[in-house]
């Protein structure tokens, strides 16, 4: 098993109290951090423009740019997003991107793509929001185009929603084949099938019973499309709170919170802390965890990607998940 630990970008409120001007430096010092040791696969960050629960003025970083600067500063550690929404950039121009990046870091860059979902930044930035339906078609023929532009360094598509006449990518990733695909998504009749035909990665819920069915959904997706299911990765996302006592794992909730609160009101605060606080979406003490994360590897869970809101502010809990979590499942 293997582990990826998200970077704090604002997005979720866990760079409040920092002056923007030195929120690139608590970002850089985590994932050189991460960066030092074996015990983290990869670094991660989000691609979103508004904070959650609720949009305010709050610094939310582009996650693209910080890809680029993460290639520059780090040397060992796998880079990625959870995860790019196809319909913010042009594909063929999200393939360049991406191809530059992957240059910058010596081959390190994942792609993580999906539909996208946050309505309120989709309109404020002027992108509409169309149906699901659209958003997954646009997000099927654009995995179509940065495939086929990454292995041949020029591509030409002409589809329902994207038209490429000749586009050059070039230099082309330093990857093999272009860049490891993480579908992302657990919608069971189009993302998954999207899933089945192009990824090399998945990541849906880490609620066990809920894995397993998605799993088994994807499976019958790979028997219809000629995929080898075996070769998809699985993978799943943790909201991590973790102390040693349970009183302990409370009280750092209750730290989340209050910085929460103060910008998104109470009420939504909770609902957002409410998703995160039980054993099977990462709070609770090491023991607890290993025992979900356990049951999710029986299932034919490969990766975790870790988020800890506090990471920005006190590095025990990254530290103790380290220390206790991750010796117990990795081998």
């Amino acid at each position: 098993m293997r582990f990826g630990l998200f970077i704090p970008q604002g997005w979720r409120l866990d760079l409040v109290g920092i002056e923007p001007a030195d929120q690139w430096a608590v970002m850089r010092d985590l994932a050189d951090y991460a960066d030092a040791t074996d015990v983290w696969d990869s670094l991660w960050v989000y691609d979103h423009f508004h904070t959650v629960p609720v949009p305010t003025g709050e610094a939310t970083h582009e996650a693209w740019s910080l890809m680029s600067a993460y290639a520059a500063t780090t040397s060992r550690i796998k880079l990625g997003q959870m995860c790019t929404a196809m319909s913010y950039r042009n594909p063929v121009y999200l393939a360049k991107v991406a191809a530059t990046a992957d240059i910058i870091s010596g081959g390190r860059i994942q792609m993580g793509i999906g539909g996208g979902w946050y309505e309120h930044e989709w309109r404020a930035y002027g992108y509409g929001f169309p149906s699901a339906g659209v958003r997954l078609a646009r997000l099927d023929e654009g995995v179509q185009i940065m495939r086929d532009a990454w292995r041949d360094g020029v591509v030409s598509f002409d589809g329902k929603h994207y038209q490429v006449d000749g586009a050059i990518v070039a230099p082309k990733p330093l990857q093999e084949g272009g860049l490891p695909l993480w579908i992302a998504g657990g919608g069971e009749k189009v993302t998954l099938r999207i899933a089945a035909r192009y990824a090399q990665y998945t990541n849906f819920t880490p609620e066990p019973e809920a894995f397993a069915h998605k799993s088994d959904v994807l499976a019958g997706h790979c028997r219809d499309v000629g995929t080898d299911f075996g070769a998809i990765t699985r993978s799943v996302n943790f909201n991590v709170v973790t102390g040693m006592s349970e009183a302990e794992v409370k009280d750092r909730l209750g730290r989340v919170r209050s910085r929460m609160g103060a910008l998104a009101g109470e009420a939504a605060a909770d609902a957002m802390l409410s998703a995160m606080s039980t054993p099977e979406a990462g709070c609770g003490t090491p023991e607890q965890l290993i025992d979900v994360i356990q049951r999710l590897r029986e299932l034919g869970c490969e990766y975790v990607i870790c988020y800890f809101p506090e990471a920005a502010y006190d590095r025990s809990g990254i530290e103790l998940f380290e220390r206790e979590v991750i010796p117990a499942l990795v081998g």
